[in-house]
């Protein structure tokens, strides 16, 4: 099948009241997809995540990995002049998403409610930390703050030590939702040529994440319990070091791959008969015991080595990689998945979309300086208004 010029939303408008990354995220994967978005920001230092580091050729990291392919228009939305541009141009808009403080766009009168009166075609998507109603509404919410809310914190580190996800886990799944819902309102629209109002809360979509670990502990039943990178109820499973400094990352997931991994990795076939490990149950309840046997083989092996015996068992394994590593990982490099993007510090590269289609090429733009559309964007409305911006 031959690619098309064509993208699945290169008919889609989407403003965007964004900042941060849950809505940046779910924006820049719409644009990904065609649609034109435009990024509303403050004059002068725009959305505050460009300021967060300059760990990217001296651009924040968090925002070039959320903003490619977007217009910037800069708009200072407490001024009626500008406040009117950003209302003028939702008549020409498909999609709305904000980020903004609770309360924060019904005081503009940006609201769903107000909004798809006068567009009913209009799809409203507000992200927020606990949805736009119940007691928790108008609680701030940063990610961290909602991975404790959410339970995460609870199951996430060691026995000792709670620990954060090393990502923004619950922007992140409040983006993705955001995003999938967008996408299953346009299709609702094209049906019934209604638009939707959609309300994302950040601790329902991390609560929607936390499934295995809320049904494990059911009734109150006891909850998995914090085991570092190790699995909570299988065992082995996880991180083992080896005698080369590194850690080799296993898993196994049956009885019959328990008798591959004494045959061939630890080379010893009486430990399968071994009564102490001869379940899951036990291995996990006998770990103590098991797991120095297991170190003992494995210190006389490199990293490499270790891989080499779990691939000839057919036991699931990886490296534990570094950020140099995932760069440079090969499989990622023989699947072409990186493509340079533009952004105002020059080049860098950018992975595309997961999901590769035979049907389209996804949009790899650039990544916009602070209000870099503005004029271009009030060209088209025949507007004209005072940009001078005064911090």
């Amino acid at each position: 099948m031959s690619k098309t010029t064509s993208q699945p939303l290169d008919h889609i408008t989407v403003v965007s009241l964004e900042h941060a990354i849950a809505a940046p995220f779910c924006t820049r994967q719409l644009a990904d997809l065609g649609a034109r978005v435009i990024k509303v920001e403050r004059p002068g230092d725009g959305d505050f995540a460009r300021g967060y580091d300059q760990r990217a050729r001296g651009a924040s990291s968090h925002f070039v990995w959320v903003n490619r392919s977007k217009e910037s228009l800069a708009l200072d939305l407490k001024n009626p002049e500008h406040l009117a541009v950003l209302k003028q141009l939702l008549h020409k808009a498909d999609v709305l998403v904000q980020n903004l403080a609770p309360g924060a766009t019904a005081r503009m009168g940006l609201d769903a409610a107000s909004l798809r009166t006068l567009h009913p075609r209009l799809i409203v998507c507000d992200i927020s930390g606990y949805g736009l109603d119940g007691p928790y509404r108008d609680k701030k919410a940063y990610d961290l703050l909602i991975q404790s809310e959410a339970g995460y914190l609870s199951i996430t580190g060691t026995p000792e030590q709670p620990s954060k996800s090393g990502n923004s886990i619950a922007d992140i799944a409040a983006g993705m939702y955001a995003y999938t819902s967008i996408l299953a309102a346009l299709i609702h629209r094209d049906k019934t040529g209604e638009g939707a109002h959609i309300d994302v809360s950040m601790l329902e979509a991390l609560t929607e994440w936390m499934g295995f670990p809320m049904y494990y502990a059911t009734d109150n039943a006891p909850a998995p319990t914090r085991n570092g990178a190790s699995h909570a109820t299988i065992y082995p499973y996880g991180p083992f070091l080896a005698g080369d400094g590194n850690s080799v990352m296993l898993g196994l997931q049956n009885e019959r791959e328990w008798l591959q991994f004494c045959k061939l990795v630890m080379l010893d076939d009486a430990l399968a008969s071994d009564t102490r490990f001869s379940s899951n149950k036990l291995r996990h309840e006998n770990k103590q015991l098991l797991e120095p046997l297991i170190l003992q083989v494995f210190a006389s092996l490199t990293a490499a080595q270790v891989i080499e015996r779990l691939d000839k068992a057919q036991i699931a394994n990886a490296r534990m990689n570094n950020m140099a590593d995932v760069w440079a990982h090969p499989q990622l490099k023989a699947r072409k998945r990186w493509v340079d993007i533009d952004t105002p510090h020059g080049a860098l590269p950018a992975l595309l979309p997961p999901g590769q289609s035979d049907a389209f090429n996804y949009t790899m733009g650039a990544i916009p300086t602070v209000g870099e559309h503005t004029q271009g964007i009030l060209d088209e409305l025949g507007i004209q208004i005072n940009q001078n911006h005064t911090p």
